[in-house]
Order: structure tokens, then C-alpha cells, then sequence
């Protein structure tokens, strides 16, 4: 699939905060991710609204970076839908797309088996010294913290999963990419693939290199299933499964945080 912006120009007179919003997801993107989950943990053991509350922040976070892509996307006289992702899939991934695309969906369907069995309780938060920081938990543990345990929590996680299927698609692979395209002119969809993956890792810099790595290969898959399709509507019911899965997971099998002990 072709037909993203082939030069900066195209984007007229928003040229400029596309490439600041762009930036932003690369660079601010990381770094606010990181802030706002070390806050989180901390007072995820002392406050028993700190998971709602943090969804809600996400949420807000998200729908707000969107809603200002989208209003530089219309500042863009020379951009159509169809440049972004706004459209109908054109065209079915190709054979090696689909096959990867087939593997994620077995992974998402054999990792909730295994999540449903129990597989979280053995990555079980161990004991913090009295002394260690408040924030020494590894990345592993602090990205379980955020799964839903009460059924208000599962409630407001439904919106989120959904709302991370829609927005982060629309951010990471329809307005990004158009930018990167308009900005290099010309890269072949093997590179564009490479940098939507790397942005969409960074992103989740929070959850450690396992996190970056896993969602960067996440990010290439989804990059390339709109590439190919010409649509985001794949990537993102793809993208919003994969998280929407958590809701399948028993409370009693998540494990819970513990209070540091002497």
C-alpha cells in the first residue's frame, strides 16, 4: 500500500505542529509514561482508588494527544483520510503479514489460557526491605500493578483497552508514519515498519527492556497490517483484543502487592 504524504509540504501550514506532536511521542512520550507510573506505584499501596485514578489519567492522557493530532490532521490541506488511515481496508495483508498477524492471535489466546491458569501468581511482587526506595519494584511487577483486580476497575479497564486500541493506533501508526513519510520522503515500508516499531517500544519505556522489546514487535506487526491494508481498523481491533484479554483473567489469580517489611 502507497499513498502517504510524500513531502512535509503537504501538511501546509500545520507542518510544524506535526512534527512537535510526532516528536513528542518519541521523546515526551517515554518520559511522561515513566513519571506518571512511578507516581502510580507509589501510591498504589497506601491508596486503594490509585489504580481508577490512574486509568482515568491515562485516558485523559490519550483521547486529549489524539484529539490534537487529529485537529493538526485537518490544519493538513494536503492530507487526505486516506493518508492516515481514516478508510476501509484496501486490500487483505499479504502472506507473511498474515501469518504473523495469525501467530500474535495464537500467542493472545495461549497467554490468556496460561494467565487464567495462574501464570501471574509465580512473578509474585516479592517483599521490599525496609530501606529499599519506594520505587525498586522491577518494571515486570510495576506493569502487573496495572491490571484490574475489583469489577469497578474492570469496568473503567474495558474503556482503556479500548480507548489504547483506537488512540495508539491512530497515534502510533496513522499520524506518525504520515509524519515520518512526509519528513524522509520516500522510505519503503520495511523502514517504516522498523521506526513505528521503535517509537511504539519507547513508549512503554516503563515496563524495562522486555517491555520495549515486546511492544516494539507488537508496534511492527500493527505498522505493517496498516501498511499493507491501507486502514487502521485491523490494527486497531487486533491492538484492542490484545488488551482487552486482561479482562479474562480471574482477580484471584493476579498477584497482589505487599507492604515493606523490616
Amino acid at each position: 500500500m502507497s499513498g502517504l504524504p510524500g513531502s512535509l509540504a503537504d501538511f501546509g501550514p500545520a507542518a510544524l505542529a506535526a512534527v512537535v506532536v510526532a516528536g513528542y511521542l518519541v521523546v515526551g512520550e517515554p518520559l511522561v509514561g515513566h513519571v506518571l507510573h512511578r507516581r502510580f506505584e507509589g501510591r498504589l499501596r497506601t491508596d486503594p482508588g490509585a489504580r481508577r485514578s490512574f486509568y482515568v489519567r491515562l485516558l485523559i492522557l490519550e483521547w486529549g494527544l489524539s484529539l490534537l493530532a487529529l485537529v493538526v490532521w485537518l490544519s493538513a490541506p494536503g492530507v487526505d483520510a486516506g493518508q492516515v488511515g481514516l478508510r476501509w481496508p484496501q486490500e487483505w495483508p499479504g502472506p507473511v503479514t498474515g501469518l504473523v498477524v495469525l501467530l500474535v492471535l495464537a500467542f493472545v489466546v495461549v497467554s490468556t489460557r496460561a494467565l487464567r491458569g495462574g501464570a501471574l501468581l509465580e512473578a509474585a511482587e516479592p517483599v521490599r526491605k525496609a530501606g529499599e526506595g519506594r520505587h525498586a519494584e522491577p518494571a515486570a511487577h510495576a506493569t502487573l500493578a496495572l491490571l484490574p483486580r475489583t469489577a469497578r476497575e474492570r469496568r473503567l479497564f474495558t474503556v482503556v483497552g479500548v480507548t489504547a486500541g483506537v488512540c495508539e493506533e491512530w497515534l502510533y501508526r496513522g499520524f506518525f508514519l504520515a509524519v515520518v513519510a512526509a519528513v524522509a520522503g520516500g522510505l519503503p515500508t520495511g523502514l517504516l515498519v522498523v521506526v513505528a516499531a521503535v517509537a511504539f517500544g519507547l513508549a512503554h519505556a516503563y515496563q524495562g527492556w522486555v517491555g520495549i522489546v515486546t511492544t516494539g514487535l507488537l508496534g511492527g506487526v500493527m505498522a505493517a497490517l496498516y501498511l499493507q491494508t491501507g486502514s487502521l481498523l485491523l490494527p486497531v481491533l487486533l491492538h484492542a483484543a490484545i488488551d482487552l484479554r486482561f479482562l479474562l483473567v480471574p482477580s484471584r489469580v493476579l498477584p497482589t502487592g505487599r507492604a515493606a517489611v523490616a
